[in-house]
Parts: C-alpha cells; sequence; structure tokens
C-alpha cells in the first residue's frame, strides 16, 4: 500500500484552505481518502465567527471517521452526517443561512476488498487508473454547464447558481447536497491506483494543458504530488511574468493539493 500526499498554499499570507487524509483501518484492509477545498469568501460578513480551515478540518475529520467506522452508510450518507455533524459544532454562534457560510468540495474514496466507492462534489478531482493504464477521471462538472455570465461576479454567483438548483453546490451547512454529488463504486480488482486533486493542482492539465489525466497520474507517481504542484507553480510564474492571464478567480496561485494511493 502507498499512500503519498502533498499540500501548498496559494499564498504565505492566507492559511491554507485545502484539507486532505489518507487513512487505513486497524485491519490493515481497505482505507479512505477525503480531499477538501475550502472556499475563499469574498470580504466582508459571511455569517461565520470561524474561518474556512477551522470549517474543513472539521468536516474532513468527520468524514474520514465516519468512512472509516460506518461500512453500512453510503458515501453521500456520510458525507450528509458529516455536514450536519459540522453545521451542530457553529450553528448557536453563527448565521448558517447565509450564502457564504463556510463550505468546501469534496472527493472521497473509500476502499476494500472487494470494491471502490467514490463520491465528488463541485470542482475537484478524483482519477482512477486500470491496470491497462488507462485512467477515468471523476468530474462534476457543473461549473463548466452553467449559463453565461453566472460567475460574473460574487453578487451574481450567490444570488442565482450557488447551491442552486441549475447551478452548483458545495458542502457547507445543509446536509441536502450530499444528493446532489456524483457517486459510483466500482470492483477494486479493476483499479490499480486513485489520485485526489483540488483545483489547484489540477490545473497541470485543466489550464496549462501539459497533458491529459492519465498523463497527471504518470506524473504523480513518478513525481510525487509534490513534484506535481511543483510544476504548476512555475507554470503559474512562467503566466504571470509573460502578463498572460488565464487563470480562474485571478489567483496567480491557488492552494494546490494532490493525493495518490496504489492499494496494492
Amino acid at each position: 500500500m502507498r499512500i503519498e500526499l502533498a499540500t501548498v498554499p496559494g499564498s504565505p499570507e492566507r492559511p491554507n484552505e485545502d484539507w486532505v487524509s489518507g487513512t487505513l483501518p486497524a485491519s490493515g484492509q481497505g482505507g479512505v481518502l477525503v480531499l477538501l477545498d475550502g472556499v475563499t469568501p469574498p470580504r466582508g460578513n459571511d455569517g461565520c465567527v470561524h474561518s474556512v480551515p477551522w470549517f474543513t478540518a472539521r468536516l474532513g475529520g468527520a468524514l474520514a471517521e465516519l468512512s472509516g467506522s460506518r461500512p453500512d452508510l453510503t458515501l453521500a450518507e456520510i458525507l450528509a452526517a458529516a455536514i450536519s455533524r459540522t453545521a451542530e459544532a457553529h450553528r448557536v454562534t453563527c448565521d448558517l443561512s447565509h450564502v457564504r457560510t463556510p463550505q468546501a468540495t469534496v472527493a472521497l474514496a473509500r476502499w476494500g476488498e472487494h470494491a471502490i466507492e467514490y463520491l465528488v462534489l463541485s470542482d475537484s478531482v478524483l482519477l482512477l487508473e486500470s491496470h491497462d493504464g488507462a485512467v477515468r477521471a471523476i468530474l462534476d462538472d457543473r461549473l463548466t454547464r452553467l449559463p453565461p455570465g453566472s460567475l460574473a461576479s460574487n453578487e451574481i454567483a450567490d444570488a442565482t447558481v450557488r447551491n442552486k438548483e441549475g447551478g452548483f453546490f458545495t458542502a457547507a451547512a445543509d446536509p441536502a447536497v450530499a444528493s446532489h454529488a456524483v457517486t459510483g463504486r466500482v470492483p477494486a480488482a479493476d483499479v490499480r491506483a486513485l489520485a485526489a486533486l483540488t483545483d489547484g493542482a489540477a490545473r497541470w492539465t485543466e489550464v496549462f494543458g501539459e497533458g491529459d489525466w492519465a498523463d497527471t497520474l504518470g506524473l504523480l507517481r513518478k513525481a510525487g504530488p509534490q513534484g506535481l504542484i511543483d510544476r504548476v507553480r512555475e507554470l503559474e510564474r512562467a503566466d504571470a511574468a509573460a502578463g498572460r492571464v488565464r487563470l480562474r478567480r485571478g489567483k496567480t496561485h491557488d492552494d494546490a493539493t494532490a493525493l495518490l494511493v496504489e492499494p496494492a
């Protein structure tokens, strides 16, 4: 079993809002990966006295614990329970109905002797590699299918598409969003490796087009998650030096996290 991970903040002036975990049960059989990308709120009131890292740490911890201890629950049920548990931790002090209450994207996988279960919510990426080297990307592509202009400003996005039908969904305070996650199950024998990326690490493929998803997984295997992130940073710096603007949300660097699992 190989589990390797790395996470790098987008700026030394801001805390890293990503959260990642790879865990193995005491029995030594199976495992769980959890990857969260906290959503940076715009400046101003978000109705919560807690930071995004506070939220992702609690949601991530709940996901890791429940995924490992409750095999009777589906991953969607686990996500709903983890969201509810996290919401209860700050319901008294915070306005959880606020559209910008702390929230995160989710990539979650659980594997055992016979099957691998997966769940993706919003724009983090989960990769499954078969034994012949083919790579399947598990994506929640709602952000790419939004009506034109939906993301023109934070105000427009919050009013029209954030956690709304016809828009996109993130894990915030409403456990019902778990029903919108992309979920599935594949035979464990069909998978040689798994990987998970926040969008900051997925830029190597999605923004810079340095390779397809199979190339991404190959780079993870060869250079490790830190090597992938280092290459993303090099490309970002080159773009900034050349005055090119092709990065989403105007961030030269985003928090970047990657995890590689080779079960066998």
